[in-house]
């Protein structure tokens, strides 16, 4: 459940991106990436402190971000989409052959696990703990952004660029804030990861995840708050029921984001909300009853 936590934290990440904003992201595991060997290279190779690396992380992949979406959102669309694409292969081309400061192909080893002060995190109750503490930090940020004038702003560039625009947003400076916005949890997610596991290689931030981690949003329900819980959760804990089928994970994923865009194409988050709603209106109705 600790790593479900980290993939709930990227999917609330993109889909402030996607959802709030609608702008389409083919690359966030590279920031993810990015997060995971800024945090691990400042502590297994500099010595710093685990928090304080974490902290480095953050600032680095915005920073990064920032210089990343300047450019590339001023497009739109697919030339967009196919814009990220292109940054996520180039950080994935960068972690494998910088082999001095990422390890290359093999990975970084030998990654501290986290600690405050004195006192150790690096237990699996402590671990998970920790991650879904930032998960909870991360919701509340989403919600209240959500509620807040900039949400407002982002859901009118979402329904109309040109519109909001004749409204006086100024669409481009909100999506690259957001874009920023969403790698900032993406780092806090690889920090997170890398201190978990006290291991990083380039495989794990490559095409793929991202288009898992775009799925996750896809099935759980672009723009609906519970939508990367139940998409994450869901879907990260699928391989664990899995493993003596090597393989059929990938194929399930396809089959469940097929099924999902045909039946439910706004994801399985109202599913949920109208079971929790029946649920309620069952127990008044045996309550007056």
């Amino acid at each position: 459940m600790g790593f479900a936590g980290i993939y709930v934290l990227l999917c609330t990440g993109l889909n402030i991106l996607m959802g709030y904003a609608g702008q389409v992201s083919l690359g966030h595991a590279a920031f993810w990436g990015l997060g995971a060997y800024i945090s691990g290279v400042l502590t297994a190779k500099f010595g710093w402190p685990p928090v304080v690396a974490l902290a480095a992380s953050v600032v680095g992949t915005c920073v990064v971000a920032l210089a990343v979406g300047i450019p590339t959102l001023r497009l739109k669309g697919h030339y967009l989409a196919m814009a990220t694409l292109g940054v996520g292969m180039i950080f994935h081309t960068f972690f494998v052959q910088f082999a001095d400061l990422t390890g290359g192909p093999s990975g970084l080893v030998d990654v501290p696990s986290f600690s405050v002060g004195s006192i150790a995190i690096g237990t699996t109750l402590g671990n998970y703990y920790f991650i879904w503490a930032w998960v909870a930090i991360g919701l509340m940020g989403a919600l209240n952004l959500s509620q807040s004038r900039m949400g407002r702003a982002l859901n009118a560039i979402k329904g109309s660029e040109i519109a909001a625009e004749c409204m006086g947003v100024d669409t481009y400076r909100y999506k690259v804030i957001i874009f920023v916005l969403s790698a900032a949890y993406a780092a806090i997610a690889g920090s997170l990861y890398v201190h978990s596991i006290n291991f990083v290689a380039p495989a794990t931030f490559g095409f793929m995840s991202s288009v898992l981690l775009l799925t996750m949003v896809v099935v759980g329900g672009i723009g609906a708050f519970w939508g990367p819980v139940i998409g994450a959760c869901i879907l990260s804990l699928l391989p664990e029921y899995l493993r003596a089928y090597e393989g059929l994970e990938v194929l399930l994923y396809g089959l469940i984001l097929v099924g999902v865009m045909m039946f439910m194409p706004n994801g399985l988050a109202p599913l949920f909300s109208n079971l929790r709603l029946r649920f309620r209106s069952v127990n008044r109705a045996e309550g007056g009853g």
